[in-house]
């Protein structure tokens, strides 16, 4: 049955319902001891105006479409008001920021709703982002521009259909309201429209949600909220409370990490900020902040200005950083275990997890039937090492290698290489010395798949389903922006509309497929972002 409006949803919280409490009410920063949550109140906004929704979201909720339509859905998605069942809340966190220790940080400017159980007998809680303050603001004010609102929109649900674990994103709400940010922290601030997304998504619970108990040695509260957790978000492991439940548990936060890695690194992603507060226990993508997709493939390319000096998320690094994350979630879940090893079995699920399935999913790019490392291996480290040698784009590459079959391999130079014509950036600066290496290695994988042996259009579909021909390009999200602050909001559902069906040619879209413009090389929001909201 579908629902007319938002107040027709029965609203709860098991989070709520199984966790202590913030004993003080008082909405100040402050330190929250012994408690996983605080009540708190979205901040009311002059005047929400819904700008765009998932339909699909919605209906996963139970929402028909009337239901946009409703005053009620903007208002109560903007924190203006609550229907029934809704028992707005905080929740207290930690985490390693930067690799050291940030002790407490928590929902600084989410507040969570509630709770509902979808068509699909799925729970799904509502948090708004950018509604406001919450005790776990520090110095913030809690609050979200439009800008950061509409990149997180749009890269939750891109994300989604291109097939990676994530968050997902209800509406985007522009409040009315005007909010300061400093967006590079130079010194300029400026006044920015607010906005406020619905993030939905089975649990918002991190990494961080443990370490902080962890690190204050409220042990008791830590075996409760882990119990909680495998109860609610883990019952297909079947596993009751104890050490041999806790490190059965932790196996599978490592294997869904993984496979989670492996989809980031198959598409271009790069989160931006791999703190262990922005890890999510079920192995979706969370946090969408200084993000960026790879244009020219460069492993040591982060989207993140505050990362610029390190580079610890850079693309290439991002495996090792979920890795080093792990480990703090092990050493925060160590009390309830005892043991080093059962952690550790944990951990090693996650290296060889990540290993085939990353082998497998270059296989796949590759439209391999199957990954051979006699005859892979050094096919795949070979092209690794070509792709940056100069501006490749990654996305065209892989979409235009298609083009090149198993009967390809005597082909011309011109017609080989017809799939970096398409993907280099400045094609006319390539040195003809690396243009041969290309060709070797182009009539090495023509022979590669001669022996496979297999119909050509089965190849071609295995590597278009694993090969987007659209995705969320930093100018592209910079674009639909520029105009929303200018009043047409009408670029972002246009864009939302194309990222639905990635991996499908849309004849009279192609201008979405291009490669990043020179314009956009170094303007912001096109290059790098700030943690700056």
């Amino acid at each position: 049955m579908r629902h007319a409006s938002l107040s027709d949803l029965t609203f709860g919280s098991r989070f709520v319902e199984a966790l202590p409490a913030d004993p003080d009410t008082r909405n100040i920063p402050r330190q929250v001891h012994g408690a996983c949550w605080s009540n708190v109140a979205p901040t009311t906004v002059p005047a929400p105006r819904l700008l765009a929704h998932s339909a699909e979201v919605a209906a996963d909720l139970g929402l028909g479409p009337e239901a946009y339509a409703d005053p009620v859905f903007a208002e109560v998605l903007a924190g203006n008001r609550l229907v029934p069942g809704m028992v707005p809340h905080a929740t207290c966190y930690g985490g390693h920021q930067f690799g050291n220790w940030a002790g407490q940080l928590g929902d600084g400017r989410a507040i969570n709703l509630g709770e509902v159980r979808g068509l699909d007998g799925v729970h799904r809680t509502l948090q708004l982002k950018g509604a406001g303050p919450t005790p776990y603001s520090r110095t913030a004010d809690g609050l979200a521009v439009l800008r950061s609102s509409i990149r997180e929109f749009l890269c939750s649900e891109a994300m989604h259909h291109l097939g990676v674990p994530t968050t997902r994103a209800l509406s985007l709400v522009a409040t009315g309201r005007e909010v300061v940010r400093d967006m590079f922290y130079d010194g300029h601030s400026r006044l920015e429209p607010g906005a406020v997304v619905c993030r939905v998504a089975p649990s918002f619970t991190r990494f961080g949600h443990f370490e902080i108990l962890a690190a204050r040695g409220e042990q008791e509260l830590l075996r409760q909220l882990a119990d909680f957790t495998i109860r609610a978000d883990f019952p297909h492991l079947a596993v009751t409370p104890g050490a041999d439940g806790y490190a059965a548990w932790f196996g599978d936060i490592c294997l869904r990490t993984a496979d989670l890695i492996v989809e980031w690194q198959r598409v271009g992603f790069v989160h931006g900020v791999m703190n262990t507060d922005n890890m999510s226990i079920l192995g979706l993508t969370i946090d969408y902040g200084p993000y960026g997709w790879v244009d020219d493939y460069d492993p040591d390319w982060t989207p993140n200005t505050t990362d610029a000096g390190g580079r610890r998320y850079r693309f290439g690094h991002q495996p090792r950083i979920a890795y080093w994350n792990l480990v703090q979630l092990a050493n925060a879940l160590h009390p309830l275990i005892g043991v080093v090893e059962p952690l550790q079995a944990g951990l090693d699920g996650y290296v060889a997890r990540y290993e085939v399935g990353w082998t497998e999913m270059m296989a796949r790019k590759l439209g391999l039937r199957r990954h051979d490392p006699v005859l892979d291996d050094e096919l795949i480290s070979e092209l690794l090492a070509l792709l940056p040698l100069a501006e490749t784009d990654m996305t065209i590459f892989f979409r235009e290698l298609s083009r090149i079959g198993p009967d390809q391999a005597d082909d011309v130079e011109t017609e080989l290489l017809a799939p970096l014509q398409a993907a280099w950036y400045r094609p006319d600066t390539i040195p003809p010395e690396l243009r041969l290496r290309w060709l070797n290695w182009l009539r090495r994988y023509a022979g590669r798949l001669r022996l496979d042996g297999e119909a050509d259009a089965d190849r071609v579909a295995r590597m278009h389903a694993a090969n987007p021909r659209y995705v969320l390009r930093n100018y592209l999200a910079q674009e639909a922006i520029d105009r929303a602050e200018q009043g047409d909001a009408s670029g972002i559902t246009e864009l939302l509309d194309v990222l639905r069906r990635p991996c499908t040619d849309q004849p009279g879209r192609e201008a979405f497929a291009e490669k990043r413009p020179e314009w956009a090389r170094n303007k912001p929001g096109c290059s790098m972002l700030s943690c700056s909201s």
